[in-house]
């Protein structure tokens, strides 16, 4: 049975000061960030303009500006609760962004019931709905100096280490996906679910291993474009709309 707490009374607060308008200002992250920027472009730029000329510092001051700006656009990402996403799941999310021309909807870092026995975390980096289906992506980085291949497309390994617990938690997960999306809609929604692995090699394109189909990170995009169309676009909405609701963000703001 669900707890019940209540509420105490609410009091009233003192009258708060009037806020500083230039303290609200520099509070703003992207304030500070262009602030940073330009002291950091402003004093290299001066250090080289004293010894080789105000145009050479100048034009360091802006290649520092710049070098920042693609620094900082390479590792964040659309997802707020990503901040700290990995470099894989960032480099899937960019590949997902060119589908949705082609019809497809994506729902990032996505929350699903945890199993009993702890062997899913209770997310889904990418829900994935498309006019060939519903997929839930997780991106993977692993050490490319060892190798991945299969047994009998029942085990997956990666060098020595047997990754059976990576894909009962991709199979986990979907199923969860599942039964809370088929509920909500009213009618049946198979969820593929499929890990891609960025790092070592991939000696085959795409290969189902107990149930989960397995690939390189590189090829997400192609995975999905390259299968039948099964959904209707009213289907896909309908499905979307559900997922939204029902399968809340992971790391809510």
């Amino acid at each position: 049975m669900r707890e019940h707490h209540h509420q105490a009374p609410v009091k009233e607060r003192p009258e708060e000061p009037e806020e500083n308008p230039g303290a609200t200002v520099l509070d703003d992250p992207r304030t500070r960030r262009w602030l940073w920027r330009g002291g950091v472009a402003v004093g290299a730029g001066a250090v080289v303009g004293l010894v080789a000329g105000w145009r050479l510092g100048l034009t360091l001051a802006v290649l520092v500006v710049i070098a920042d700006i693609v620094r900082r656009s390479r590792t964040d990402s659309t997802v707020t609760a990503w901040q700290k996403s990995s470099a894989a799941e960032r480099r899937t999310e960019k590949q997902l962004k060119s589908l949705q021309r082609n019809g497809y909807l994506v729902l990032h870092a996505r929350a699903v019931p945890r199993d009993d026995e702890g062997v899913s975390d209770g997310r889904i980096d990418h829900l994935v709905i498309g006019p060939s289906g519903v997929y839930a992506i997780d991106s993977e980085k692993w050490d490319k100096r060892l190798p991945v291949r299969t047994m009998s497309h029942l085990k997956l390994f990666h060098g020595p280490f047997n990754k059976k617990d990576r894909l009962d938690e991709a199979r986990w997960e979907a199923q969860m996906a599942s039964n809370i999306l088929g509920e909500e809609v009213g009618f049946d929604v198979p969820v593929q679910p499929s890990v891609a692995i960025y790092g070592p090699s991939i000696p085959w394109k795409v290969m189902r291993v107990r149930d989960v189909d397995v690939y390189a990170g590189n090829r997400a995009r192609a995975y999905l474009r390259r299968r039948p169309k099964i959904l209707t676009d009213g289907d896909v909405q309908r499905i979307f709309q559900a997922a939204e609701q029902a399968l809340p963000p992971k790391y809510p703001d």
